[in-house]
């Protein structure tokens, strides 16, 4: 499995373009980090990549299948999303949501299986929030909601993952965490796609890095490649020097040492 994208176009109704002749490749095995300023494209790229926008332009292929072919619940069996925006407000329990991720397998009528609850458990408990399971979602600190927002994620099962940003709101213990658990998702063979702003923890744990600038590529690689200080100045506006270790032995010994389950 893997997802492309060829010459990608993209303009809200009105506006200037967003995305502008954008094409990328994210193959299965591989952790790939979007970085970028604030209004680059990043977060518009993933909901052009699951479907939720239709490009002007170019195309959008999940494996050798074209994803403005598929229909949303078939989008929804092979890409779990984890958005910037999901409401707060929702009336259920931290279960319930994660069950929510269930539903492009099943009918719309169907109660959940028992198989299923126990698979919302199971990506409760990776998540570390499995105490809260019966806990409503709206009574949850901002730490706590996005761990439950990508624990519905892992309970889709689906063979990409797109996440926007996942590590806001998460203490140091658990982006570590979320973190080795995207390397894990792509050991296992999945597509993992994440927007990242952070330039200094979550780019050792990416396999591949690329750069968006005002809608465009601006460079596509290494970490070491990619972040390099001029890039960094050309598309952030700081002088900032970051240097990246040649392999992963910095990654590989950094490891949680606040208790688990400590909240969010």
């Amino acid at each position: 499995m893997n997802l492309r994208v060829e010459n990608l176009n993209f303009a809200y109704q009105h506006g200037p373009p967003v995305l502008k002749e954008v094409s990328l490749r994210f193959d299965a095995g591989r952790v790939t980090g979007l970085f970028g300023p604030n209004g680059s494209g990043k977060s518009t790229l993933l909901r052009c990549l699951n479907g939720s926008l239709h490009p002007q332009g170019g195309h959008v292929l999940i494996g050798d299948r074209a994803a403005a072919k598929l229909s949303p619940r078939e989008i929804a069996r092979l890409i779990a999303v984890v958005s910037q925006d999901t409401p707060v407000a929702l009336p259920f329990t931290a279960l319930e949501v994660v069950l929510l991720g269930r539903y492009p397998h099943g009918e719309s009528w169907r109660k959940d299986s028992p198989e299923d609850v126990q698979l919302a458990r199971e990506c409760l408990t990776k998540l570390d929030v499995a105490e809260l399971a019966e806990r409503r979602f709206d009574q949850l600190s901002g730490g706590e909601r996005q761990r439950v927002i990508i624990a519905r994620a892992l309970a889709q099962q689906a063979p990409v993952m797109l996440w926007d940003e996942p590590a806001s709101h998460l203490d140091i213990n658990h982006q570590l965490g979320l973190y080795r658990l995207a390397q894990g998702l792509a050991a296992e063979g999945r597509v993992v796609v994440m927007v990242c702003h952070d330039l200094l923890l979550a780019p050792l744990f990416v396999d591949q890095a690329v750069l968006l600038n005002a809608g465009s590529i601006c460079a596509t690689g290494s970490i070491g490649e990619v972040l390099r200080s001029a890039n960094i100045s050309k598309v952030f506006g700081v002088n900032v020097t970051l240097n990246w270790p040649t392999n992963d032995s910095i990654a590989a010994t950094l490891k949680p040492t606040v208790p688990a389950g400590s909240g969010g």
